[in-house]
């Protein structure tokens, strides 16, 4: 079997993107798509996403980790799928798409691919009051964030399996979060689930971090950068009375190559 394929990256968080819209890929098989992710023996990458028609929006947009599982929504890979679909003349500048939590907009404005995420409700937020604030919100995938001094320096993958069995009460995996504020900068470390491991850059991430950062009233502007391992995110968001609304992922994402993936049946 050959399989079709896009690589694709969006600030260091990489994706095998399938174009899917004649239904022929095999979505049930998790160890094909956990093959393609392998770095030694498959293309290599964070996730894989596939592109499907649907009827009333521009498209449809599935997520896989890289161990194979469907996951929740990628921000940085939706980003990266508007930025395909216009190369495929599905969409010219903007898109309205459906994800696995819900509808969800996107735009290209000068080579920077945004994507608007769905609403956070300030009862939905669960703080933990402990020395590092941690703190659980729901961006479309689960994130745990902690504020440290200077993330540079932590082990996070061995300090992010220990918070794992710490906070054992979700079951469906989560994701964690170390943020750090220096002189104005915001950096971030992200664990992410699926993959098991620190990736470069996670949008979803990025988003949580921000709604805790403001929450918390340790930063006070609108628009908050964050500087991650792959690069610098935007998310530009609304603090209103019960919720944050508005909110919107920005950066860059550049397609790496393509190519024919081969299966050989055994």
């Amino acid at each position: 079997m050959q399989i079709d394929f896009f690589k694709y990256e969006g600030t260091g968080n990489d994706f095998v993107i399938i174009d899917n819209r004649d239904l022929q890929f095999q979505k049930d098989n998790n160890e094909l798509i956990k093959n393609i992710c392998d770095r030694k023996v498959g293309i290599g990458a964070d996730g894989l996403i596939l592109i499907e028609n649907h009827d009333t929006l521009s498209f449809n947009m599935i997520y896989y980790n890289s161990d194979g599982s469907e996951s929740g929504f990628c921000g940085n890979g939706s980003r990266c799928v508007t930025h395909l679909a216009s190369q495929l003349n599905i969409i010219d500048e903007k898109a309205i798409f459906n994800a696995i939590d819900g509808i969800h907009e996107s735009k290209i404005i000068d080579g920077r691919i945004s994507v608007k995420m769905n609403d956070i409700l300030k009862s939905e937020i669960f703080k933990y009051n402990d020395k590092y604030n941690t703190t659980f919100i729901d961006t479309g995938s689960p994130h745990l964030i902690r504020l440290y001094e200077n993330v540079d320096t932590i082990d996070i993958v061995k300090e992010a399996r220990e918070l794992k069995l710490i906070y054992s009460e979700y079951t469906n995996g989560l994701n964690i979060n170390f943020c750090e504020i220096s002189n104005s900068k915001i950096k971030l470390r992200t664990y992410e689930r699926g993959v098991e491991d620190e990736t470069l850059s996670c949008g979803t991430g990025a988003v949580s971090s921000a709604i805790f950062l403001k929450d918390s009233g340790l930063i006070t502007h609108d628009k908050i950068e964050i500087l991650m391992k792959g690069g610098l995110l935007c998310i530009e968001l609304n603090k209103e009375k019960k919720l944050f609304s508005d909110i919107w992922l920005s950066g860059q994402v550049n397609m790496v190559f393509k190519g024919v993936y081969n299966k050989f049946e055994s």
